[in-house]
């Protein structure tokens, strides 16, 4: 058996793919996993380092805001897709997949045609609540389309049948126990905040992040972790200036990344964070009241879509980024961490939708296609 993913771009198409394809290799200890992306994408170094073979070829996104610059990229991207057809196809001929999953990105795209027109078995995962311009292309030619939210079928104009499998999310984080995490942390009674806007960091997020450290810092009534990202360390000289005191503090931990996210999390009573898809699937696995700002610097603006999935049934407080001012935020915040029986009445909320065996439904529907 030989399954092939065709992913890349960001970690949240790439992640869920390798979470589902580490699950595949504890079912079936000799099936042949491979994966193709983007030679200059993040799949590059994310899928050897994870274990798995991977084929690259050359392929890029088009650039929607029609700029000199942007217009010359695209007409770019418009050779690269030409030739990666024919690349995908010596590929697909050489390696001989049974089937073949794509996880989103812009690479998918030509590998499950391509595949499609060859008469191999294709599936493609839509890890967002508001499905990407590749998966509304190719839900006619897939064999089976996999959505992580409820609310994606609405947005696809077709009559087929959608497998609603949500999105794959760390063991560690669904294992994860609220109370051994705080002790984990250091952490007593008092409430905690854990806040982020991603890996590179969000200036908006980070400057509204600066306001609510002044207001709560020298109570010491909360915790609070945050990651202010890549480039977000202005954020130290935003508390300096305002005497924030967070170097050795007991309350405030400020890092660049999250690493330890299954222990921040769990042990969190409100969450500051973006709308990522796997983000959203994290928060529903862990019932966490959360307060989302989605970026609007994402495709089809997904990231609000996202969080309009979660916010309109109760389970967070959604703030678009145009309305995001510290004093907003703090705004409310309070309303959320003076208020546990809300706290907890939004977290039963959030994890109504839950959906803990996602590897468990994709794995089942890859071997549905491949019996088949």
């Amino acid at each position: 058996m030989h399954i092939l993913f065709a992913a890349g771009g960001t970690a949240g198409h790439i992640n869920p793919a390798i979470s589902v394809a580490q699950y595949i290799r504890k079912q079936h200890h000799d099936a042949v996993i491979s994966f193709i992306g983007n030679k200059n994408g993040m799949e590059s170094s994310l899928v050897p380092k994870a274990g798995f073979d991977f084929y690259s070829i050359n392929v890029a996104g088009f650039q929607r805001k029609l700029t000199m610059t942007n217009i010359k990229r695209n007409i770019s991207a418009v050779i690269k897709v030409l030739k990666s057809s024919s690349d995908c196809e010596k590929l697909l001929q050489e390696l001989k997949p049974d089937v073949v999953v794509g996880t989103g990105g812009y690479v998918s795209g030509p590998v499950l045609r391509k595949a499609a027109k060859m008469g191999i078995k294709t599936a493609a995962h839509e890890q967002n609540a508001f499905p990407g311009i590749t998966t509304k292309m190719l839900c006619k030619s897939v064999d089976k389309v996999m959505l992580a939210f409820e609310d994606a079928k609405k947005h696809i104009k077709t009559d087929r049948e959608f497998i609603v499998t949500g999105n794959p999310v760390r063991q560690s984080l669904i294992d994860a126990d609220r109370e051994t995490s705080r002790q984990k942390l250091g952490l007593d009674e008092r409430p905690m905040i854990l806040s982020y806007g991603g890996s590179l960091g969000a200036r908006r997020v980070n400057e509204a992040i600066a306001d609510v450290l002044k207001w709560h810092a020298a109570s010491g009534k909360y915790y609070h972790f945050h990651a202010i990202g890549k480039y977000g360390g202005f954020l130290y000289e935003l508390l300096d200036e305002a005497g924030v005191v967070y170097q050795n503090s007991r309350t405030i931990r400020i890092r660049e990344y999250i690493d330890d996210m299954d222990i921040c999390m769990s042990a969190a009573d409100v969450v500051i964070a973006r709308a990522g898809a796997i983000t959203l699937s994290e928060l529903q696995v862990t019932g966490k009241a959360a307060i989302l700002i989605p970026s609007p610097n994402v495709a089809e603006n997904h990231q609000y879509h996202n969080a309009l999935s979660i916010s309109k049934k109760g389970g967070a407080v959604l703030i678009e980024e145009k309305d995001l001012t510290g004093e907003r935020l703090i705004e409310e915040l309070k309303k959320l961490i003076e208020n546990p029986k809300l706290i907890q009445l939004m977290g039963k909320k959030v994890q109504s939708d839950a959906v803990f065996d996602s590897n468990e439904r994709i794995y089942e529907v890859i071997m549905d296609l491949y019996n088949t």
